[in-house]
């Protein structure tokens, strides 16, 4: 039986449990539905039980499915790290080099920065997931991330840290503001007007509201969205003033309807670190991304 269950199908079924859906999987995979269908009863086929519920909403997995999502998922990793040691030893950078990021990262600076990497190192492909910070270190620690690149929090022993770039907070406004006059803004004055939130219960809208706890003063939030683009927008119409990263503040606010002025507070000072476990020796393509990425502090 096992000679019949073969890896891809095992990556594809992954595909399709993460997805809850075989057109979505398939699209992701980019394989044909009906011939992703067939590799599906393929290997229920060989396993001998049902792995999936279909219905008209999607699909579901079966007891034996979880069981076999979760050994899959494993398999399809170990099988990945196997092809970058291997890619590796000849010298060349190569391979797939996981990376998982947070937003801040992913919009103000690894556009650029990714560019430069792969025209460095053609035979690189960088496989890149956005995640808030807590979790771009566990993805790291639990070895599903490479490299990782999040705001610099404290870390456990057997992890690496390394200076990626500098993401002080502003405060973003629509011209014409009362406070727009200001070359600059402590919190006290921002607290005093409705604020657009990104992403309640994310990293930067906890920091924030811890930041207000601490000054033992409350928000006014006018309306929490789902990204930066969506946080200047409602700028934009009048909603509110926010706080949000330089990066997202120069990629998504930079039109003559915005106005950004620092924040001026130490703990507005925000850093982005490079993360990876500590491991001797480490692969050429992971090694490669942390020393183009990495920068001196300050």
């Amino acid at each position: 039986m096992t000679r019949r269950v073969d890896a891809y199908s095992l990556r594809l079924f992954a595909a399709v449990a993460q997805e809850g859906s075989i057109v979505r999987a398939a699209t992701r995979e980019h394989i044909a539905p009906s011939a992703l269908s067939r590799r599906l009863a393929d290997l229920e086929h060989a396993f001998g039980t049902p792995l999936l519920v279909r219905s008209p909403r999607g699909v579901q997995l079966t007891e034996a499915g979880h069981l076999v999502f979760e050994r899959g998922l494993q398999i399809d990793q170990g099988l990945q790290q196997l092809a970058r040691e291997v890619q590796s030893l000849d010298g060349r950078v190569a391979g797939t080099v996981r990376v998982a990021a947070n937003t801040s990262a992913v919009v103000g600076f690894l556009p650029e920065r990714l560019k430069a990497l792969l025209a460095a190192h053609p035979a690189l492909h960088v496989s890149l997931q956005e995640l808030d910070t807590p979790d771009v270190v566990r993805s790291c620690l639990d070895d599903r991330a490479d490299v990782g690149v999040g705001v610099r929090m404290d870390v456990p022993a057997g992890m690496e840290r390394w200076h990626f770039a500098s993401d002080p907070l502003l405060v973003v406004l629509p011209r014409g503001h009362a406070l727009a006059r200001r070359s600059g803004l402590g919190f006290d004055q921002v607290l005093q007007w409705p604020l657009i939130g990104v992403r309640a219960g994310g990293s930067l809208d906890r920091f924030v509201h811890a930041q207000a706890l601490a000054a033992g003063r409350s928000l006014q939030m006018a309306v929490s969205v789902g990204s930066f683009d969506a946080v200047c927008r409602m700028v934009e119409a009048g909603l509110g003033i926010a706080i949000v990263p330089q990066s997202a503040a120069a990629a998504y606010a930079g039109s003559r309807h915005f106005v950004r002025r620092p924040l001026q507070e130490d703990w507005a000072a925000r850093e982005l670190c490079l993360y990876a476990l500590r491991k001797t020796p480490r692969l050429r393509s992971v090694q490669a991304v942390i020393d183009a990425w990495s920068e001196p502090a300050g």
